[in-house]
Parts: structure tokens; C-alpha cells; sequence
């Protein structure tokens, strides 16, 4: 197949949400319906001991949330789908922003009865801002909800988009009957818990009796009422308009019932993008070009634990990657070979000999990649924008089994390198500090430490109000900076200078005070 036919058949998107809006369930069924695994687990069951095929950490098996992004891959109407299921939970979005920068389009997960929440806002907003096009699900119809046209409304007025229904409800909660599909023109009727993937009943003109008799006629007349309004309010499917990010798609279902999921997946496969082109700070870089390139956008240590391994993920941007070919890292200035690059079906791993553009390979690592290292067959090629962010909570982190020192600053070093927090050294005592943007990150480095690297530590308050790196043109007045403020710096994990501020009034002072000092908010200045 050639490299054009190649690309023509992926499509690579992210899924995004709040928690507990029914992501993962709606990635498995995905998967159901891709044939890419048999049955579906149960994310927080207890009394089944399986677990939702992309949560694969033991922490996130625990506590029901996703806290690491699953990379899936399945073939669906001839088509490749790459899915990256991403943590819905706020102290781990850090990691989906840097995943939309992977994926071409997106699938945004609404619970029907909390509508559009604070994280869901969060996502769409970086979504926006890349133009990225955005299909909505409206997630557990089979719940009591709000209703759809209020929905729609806090859709367009929350995350500032503009919406188009291409299915609309018949009922919700205990009055739930199915879904009326305006896209493909057919009515699909909900039987709870049912396991099989149902086909829908042809429905083209909604005066037909035949609705009548499938739904009642109560919920007929109501029906043909919401689609008079929908089609009279809303626009219609403009592809152009939903690839350029200005209108979504709508679609209402039940992820954990199989339904609605289908026609989702249909009209997924038929509007979304293929893969797009790149921008580096030298030029646009095409997918269609002959020339591989790719950046990583994601690392995790011990996917594996027992075979410790540390794997970078790297979507590829252009032409073809091949196994055991050399490619030139641009950090580090020198050509690495891969002999088992990997695709992933959730903690499956297959290794590939070659891979496309939209594709996400994992490539084993001994510790060469950090997140946002750019490869290519040589052109020198730096991809745009994966910065980490100035963190929000900080803790003095304290070994506590001197026996284990080597272990913990190993795991330490390492899941640093994944983005999972912010390490600081401080200047005048060289006591660690773990700077991190939500509190639920400290457990997991702790949960992570025992049982991967056999380290234990606890934490210790520290008062601070924000991490900024600095820089200085002038070397005279940097080191004047750094012996007046040295109790207040660190170095971060990149040997990076940073200024740790104990509160704002802190930090002002230093900017006045240091006028030819500048502060930075994210690392990439």
C-alpha cells in the first residue's frame, strides 16, 4: 500500500472529559465494536475482578480513574483508529494537554445529568485554541437528565461552540426508549443491558405510522416536536465547518448500555480529519511528505513492571518510521536505532515493523527521550509547544529507608521524565522538592515509588506560592541574583534555574528588585 493510501486510512483522536462522565466505558465500547477486544470490564467493580481495558495501572484499577493516557489501536470499515483515552481527573490534565497535541480531532464525553463541567471547559479551551475539531457524546441517557435542548445550550455557552444534533433522545431515564439517528435517518430502540450491538429500524419520513407503534404515540408526537425545533434552530453537518473547528457534531447514547455508541463511531469514521500536518519552529511539515518525522509527546516508566521498562510514545507526523532504521534525535544530536518499536492495544504491546503517519509507536528507552524530543531522518526539525507548566502544590519529599536511597532517586529521575510532576533541588541544602498541579499527583508518586522501584517516602508541607524559571542576559547581575535569593532556588530535573516564591508578594519584589531577571511561567522560554 502506498504511503498516501496509508495515511487516507487513519484517524487518531483523543477522548476528553470529566471524570466519571463514562470516557473509558465509551473508549472499551469502541473497542467492542472494532472487534479489538470480546468483552468489556467493569471499571469499578469490585465483586469482577476484570477492569477497564485502558485503565492498566494498578492505582487507577483502585480508584476507578484514569491517571495515565492508553494509546488503543483497531481496524473498523478499513480504517486504522487510533484512540488515546486521556485522565479525566483536573490533577492530571497536564497529560491531556500535552495528548492533544497528538491527535487530530477529538470525541468530548457530557454526563446528561452534570451537563458541562469545570474540567470539560479546561480541555475544550486548549482545544479551541489549536482549532481542533470536536465531536460531543451525551453520555447515560438511561439516567434521569437534563433535558436536550438545555444541554445543547450549555454546550454552545460553556465551551463556546457551535453545535448540530445528528441524533436526538426519545424519552430519557426510566422514559428512555432510543435514539432517533438524523444522520443516518433511522430510529434505534433501547432495551437495558442488552449485549447485543443492534441494528437500527429505517425511519426516513418521522410521520410514519411505524414510529407510532415502536415508541407510542405520547412519544412520537414529542419526538417529531424536538426534531421540528432541531432542524429549524440548528444548522446542518457542514464538514468544513467541523474540520476547521467552528461547529460539532452531537450525538446522545449510553456508553455502558452499547448505544448510540455505533452511529457515533460511523459518523467518526465518515467526517473526522485524517492526519494533519505539524508545525516546527523551522517550517510545516505534511504528513504526505517522503521523510520520516515524529515527536514524543508522552513517556511511562514500568508499563510492565516486571520487566522495567520505560517507554516513549511518539506519534509519527510524516512518511514512514521502519524498525531498526537509524534517526536523528534533534536534543541530543545523534542517530538512535529502534529494534522493537510497539503498537499498543491498551497494555498489549505487538512489535511493528513500520508505522504511518497518525500513528502512535512506543519505542523502548533507557532513558535517552524527554517529553517533546523531535526525531527525523535528519532535516533538523523541532516540534512546536509541549511545555510543562509552572505547578501548583509543593511538598519537601523525605526517604524514608536510607537502604533504598538509589531506588527512590532512580523512580524519582524516572517518573519526573514521564510529566508526572516537577522535581526542584534547592540551592543551599539539597533538599527535593516535588512540585506537582493537583494533590492526587503525591499519591500516586508514592504508590508508584513502593511497588515499581521497592522506595518509600513521605512528604512534608512546604510553603509555596509558585515555581518560575528564570533567565538573565547579563551575567554579573545573575549571580548577583542568585547569592542575594539563594535560599530561594532550585534547579529543576534539566539543570534549569528556578525561583521558588513563597507568595506573590515574593515574587514581585524579586521582579522589582531584579529588573534584568526574567521570570517564566512555563518551562519553554
Amino acid at each position: 500500500m502506498s504511503l498516501k493510501a496509508e495515511i487516507a486510512k487513519r484517524k487518531t483522536f483523543g477522548i476528553v472529559s470529566h471524570p466519571d462522565a463514562g470516557k473509558t466505558t465509551l473508549t472499551e465500547k469502541l473497542l467492542l465494536f472494532g472487534g479489538a477486544i470480546q468483552e468489556a470490564g467493569a471499571v469499578k467493580s469490585n465483586k469482577i475482578k476484570k477492569h477497564a481495558t485502558s485503565d492498566f495501572m494498578e492505582i487507577e484499577k483502585q480508584r476507578g480513574i484514569s491517571v495515565a493516557t492508553s494509546v488503543m489501536a483497531f481496524e473498523y470499515r478499513d480504517k486504522q483508529i487510533n484512540i488515546l483515552d486521556t485522565p479525566g481527573h483536573k490533577d492530571f490534565a497536564e497529560d491531556t494537554y500535552r495528548t492533544l497535541t497528538a491527535v487530530d480531532s477529538v470525541i468530548v464525553v457530557i454526563d446528561v445529568a452534570k451537563g458541562v463541567e469545570e474540567q470539560t471547559e479546561r480541555l475544550v479551551e486548549v482545544c479551541r485554541m489549536r482549532k481542533t475539531p470536536i465531536i460531543v457524546f451525551i453520555n447515560k441517557l438511561d439516567r434521569e437528565g437534563k433535558d436536550g435542548f438545555d444541554l445543547l445550550d450549555e454546550v454552545e455557552e460553556k465551551l463556546g461552540i457551535k453545535v448540530t444534533p445528528l441524533s436526538w433522545p426519545v424519552g430519557m431515564g426510566s422514559q428512555f426508549q432510543g435514539v432517533y439517528n438524523l444522520y443516518e435517518k433511522n430510529l434505534l430502540l433501547f432495551s437495558p443491558h442488552s449485549k447485543d450491538l443492534e441494528e437500527g429500524i429505517k425511519i426516513t419520513n418521522i410521520d410514519d405510522n411505524l414510529l407510532d407503534k415502536k415508541v407510542g404515540d405520547r412519544a412520537a408526537n414529542q419526538l417529531r416536536e424536538d426534531l421540528e425545533i432541531v432542524t429549524q434552530v440548528y444548522p446542518d453537518l457542514d464538514r468544513d465547518a467541523y474540520l476547521n473547528g467552528e461547529i460539532s457534531p452531537v450525538f446522545f447514547g449510553s456508553a455502558i448500555n452499547n448505544f448510540g455508541v455505533r452511529e457515533l463511531l460511523d459518523c467518526f469514521v465518515d467526517i473526522a480529519p485524517g492526519p494533519l500536518p505539524r508545525m516546527t519552529e523551522e517550517r510545516l511539515v505534511r504528513p504526505e511528505e517522503e521523510a520520516f518525522s515524529g515527536f514524543v509527546f508522552k513517556i511511562h516508566a514500568n508499563m510492565d513492571p516486571k520487566h522495567r521498562d520505560r517507554i516513549a510514545f511518539l506519534r509519527v507526523v510524516s512518511g514512514t518510521f521502519q524498525r531498526n532504521t537509524n534517526y536523528r534525535s534533534m536534543r541530543l544530536n545523534k542517530m538512535i536505532k529502534f529494534s522493537n518499536p510497539t503498537a499498543f492495544m491498551a497494555s498489549k504491546k505487538s512489535v511493528i515493523d513500520e508505522a504511518f503517519p497518525g500513528d502512535i509507536v512506543g519505542l523502548y528507552d533507557s532513558g535517552n527521550f524527554k517529553i517533546g524530543d523531535s526525531l527525523s531522518e535528519g532535516e533538523t526539525l523541532i516540534f512546536k509547544g509541549i511545555p510543562s507548566f509552572s505547578p501548583e502544590q509543593f511538598r519537601f519529599v523525605n526517604n524514608t529507608d536510607p537502604l533504598k536511597t538509589k531506588q527512590l532517586n532512580k523512580g524519582l529521575d524516572q517518573l519526573m521524565d514521564e510529566g508526572v510532576a516537577q522535581l526542584f533541588t534547592k540551592v543551599d541544602n539539597g533538599r527535593k522538592i516535588i512540585g506537582t498541579v493537583g494533590a492526587l499527583q503525591f499519591d500516586v508518586i508514592q504508590y508508584r515509588l513502593k511497588h515499581e522501584y521497592g522506595a518509600s517516602c513521605d512528604y512534608e508541607p512546604v510553603n509555596l506560592h509558585k515555581a518560575c524559571w528564570v533567565s538573565c542576559n547579563d551575567p554579573k547581575a545573575l549571580q548577583e541574583f542568585i547569592s542575594r535569593r539563594k535560599r530561594d532556588l532550585a534547579y529543576d530535573i534539566d539543570e534549569k534555574l528556578v525561583f521558588l516564591a513563597e507568595s506573590a508578594w515574593t515574587l514581585k519584589m524579586a521582579q522589582e528588585n531584579h529588573p534584568e531577571v526574567k521570570f517564566h511561567f512555563t518551562s519553554e522560554f
